[in-house]
């Protein structure tokens, strides 16, 4: 083990680590001579799209991977001991004490059949000789540390009780534990609202320093890397291709990968006053040579009247219990929500998960169904048609979801998939069915070629531009965008966003974005409107809610963004850990009935 440039030794070293896995009797590398120190109470990010080695990296250290079908060569020092050649038996208990590591998704990590703090206690009591009184006071010590409220009372809970920022706060909470030296976080905020992920970062750094661990951050968002990492490590198809300071490689990254991974990301306030939306740059990944993107027309139509118009939409789920299922209260899901939208003009409805954002966009064309409310869309009354009528509307309103992958019919070629919308409508002949498949797919980017594959041989990026080519299939005016690149990475997300504003100029599509990632909201939207518990609390032109933000809860979110400015790694927004309060109200709840100021032209925030 070397010492570092800082004359200390390093917690971890890896040594020219390439890892393998076995495909039809052949060993392929997908990770390839990767190699790096992580110094004591450093954080280290390694950083790279979905397949670029990252998570392969992480696991590779913590000989995670299954045995029969996996191969790790080089060498990987922890605290003086070569983890490789370790016999299993001591290696369970370096990962048991060591090194720990936070994943992506706490749910899959936690027993639901459990409750949280006797997952925790057993932890401890296997790598430490405590009886189960000590394991479970320190276990609510724990809690506390990692700031989750009433830590006493929530210790017999079981993981569905708490929300996702929350779960994710006690897979920290086991993961220090035992006080390992080294702590690996794998994509811990990429699943969370913007709000929650604020806190876990900022947890992440208090927690670092109280214990003196080191980190090592795994993510494709370079906001994060910004405000966590001292040094980065960027990965493309298997290889570590730039290693710096994280202030070099932000402000002086050589390799161009590194510059397009950076060019992609969407920077909050570099709007200003700009009121129509914007293309993002995008950079060749081999030359670093930036592809000149053009401005975005206005294409509203202003003036005239709205395509979609909603007046006091209501959506109320009801909650039954008791021996006779009596109706007992009801989850007040949307709330009296109004507001119009033009032909050609973005929307976007923002907030974190609860909110009842995808419950509006889901009233709207009544795949759920509203409890009251007005709602005329293309000259229809929705609320009013009868189950033909109500497929006849649909032609002129689709949707995109977040999971393309779940959306399409696995034994289906996407071809198929593109088709059925037209041939289910009877809209014209197979043949023509496949020649507008065919445009389609080549105006989202994709060969027609293509249409033969299925969904499984399309990466996530892809499979969201066959999404798109199927719901443009019919025609439509409006389409419902839910969550449709929040589960891309960063340079895919910059193309698809690309794609979705060349289709509004060249279609005069408009568009209801909903999402919870206000920086891409911020590029792309006409008009932005903030939602919590159910009803909309401030609206108005995207430039004045992002730069007159009038809403505490507005102001909360914006504030709560990652800058990718390493010069903010200091920073700690001091974040309260509430949890977003319950929308289920009592039977005889009556809601009370709201009140809107204007601040400006068009921006309304609603009065406490």
């Amino acid at each position: 083990m070397q010492p570092s440039l800082t004359g200390v030794a390093p917690i971890l070293s890896v040594e020219n680590l390439t890892t393998s896995f076995r495909v039809n009797n052949e060993w392929k590398s997908v990770v390839r001579n990767v190699s790096f120190d992580v110094a004591p109470r450093e954080t280290v990010a390694i950083v790279g799209e979905s397949g670029s080695g990252k998570s392969v990296t992480s696991l590779s250290i913590m000989r995670l991977l299954p045995k029969a079908t996996s191969k790790i060569e080089g060498k990987v020092t922890l605290g003086g001991k070569e983890l490789l050649s370790l016999p299993e038996e001591q290696m369970r208990r370096v990962r048991g004490n060591d090194i720990s590591m936070i994943f992506q998704e706490p749910m899959t990590s936690l027993n639901p059949i459990f409750p949280i703090g006797r997952q925790i206690s057993e932890a401890l009591m296997v790598h430490r000789d405590i009886s189960k009184a000590e394991a479970k006071a320190e276990v609510i010590r724990l809690l506390e540390k990692v700031r989750i409220p009433n830590a006493k009372n929530r210790f017999d809970e079981y993981p569905h009780q708490f929300s996702g920022g929350m779960r994710q706060r006690v897979m920290i909470a086991m993961a220090l534990a035992t006080k390992p030296k080294l702590l690996i976080a794998d994509e811990p905020t990429t699943a969370l609202d913007v709000t929650i992920q604020g806190q876990i970062l900022d947890l992440i750094k208090v927690l670092q320093e109280e214990e003196g661990m080191s980190v090592l951050f795994i993510t494709h968002d370079m906001g994060v890397v910004a405000e966590v990492a001292d040094r980065t490590i960027v990965m493309f198809r298997g290889e570590q291709v730039e290693t710096g300071a994280t202030d070099d490689i932000f402000h002086r990254g050589q390799h161009p990968y590194t510059r397009a991974l950076l060019s992609a990301v969407p920077k909050l306030g570099s709007m200003g006053t700009r009121k129509l939306p914007l293309r993002f740059p995008i950079v060749d990944t081999t030359t670093g040579e930036q592809i000149v993107m053009a401005d975005v027309a206005d294409t509203v139509a202003k003036g005239k009247t709205p395509i979609l118009d909603v007046k006091d939409l209501t959506t109320r789920f009801d909650i039954r219990s008791g021996l006779f299922s009596r109706k007992s209260g009801a989850v007040h899901a949307v709330e009296k929500v109004s507001f119009q939208l033009f032909a050609g003009e973005t929307l976007s409805l923002v907030g974190e998960s609860g909110c009842g954002k995808s419950t509006t966009g889901r009233s709207i064309t009544r795949l759920v169904e509203p409890t009251e409310g007005k709602v005329t869309l293309d000259g229809y009354e929705v609320m009013q048609l009868d189950r033909s009528a109500l497929r006849t509307m649909r032609r002129s309103i689709q949707m995109i979801f977040q999971d393309p992958f779940a959306s399409l019919n696995p034994r289906m070629s996407v071809g198929s998939a593109v088709m059925e919308p037209f041939v289910e409508h009877n809209l014209g002949t197979k043949q023509q069915a496949r020649e507008k498949a065919a445009d389609l797919m080549a105006k989202v980017g994709l060969s027609p070629d293509m249409m033969r594959r299925f969904p499984h041989e399309f990466s996530g990026g892809q499979r969201q531009r066959v999404a798109i080519a199927r719901a443009l299939m019919l025609d439509p005016k409006v389409i419902v965008a839910d969550e449709a690149v929040s589960a891309l990475d960063v340079s895919i997300k910059a193309q698809v966003c690309n794609l979705l504003l060349d289709l509004q100029q060249n279609l005069k599509l408009a568009f209801l974005f909903i999402s919870h990632d206000m920086a891409v909201v911020e590029r792309v939207s006409h008009r932005v409107a903030v939602m919590y518990l159910g009803e909309i609390v401030e609206i108005g032109p995207r430039a004045a809610v992002f730069e007159n933000p009038q809403h505490p809860y507005t102001q909360k979110l914006i504030a709560a963004v990652p800058v990718p400015d390493p010069s903010r790694r200091s920073i700690k927004r001091n974040m309260s850990t509430d949890e977003i309060k319950s929308p289920i109200r009592p039977v005889d709840y009556v809601a009370p009935i709201r009140q809107y100021r204007e601040v400006s032209e068009g921006h309304l925030v609603q009065v406490a």
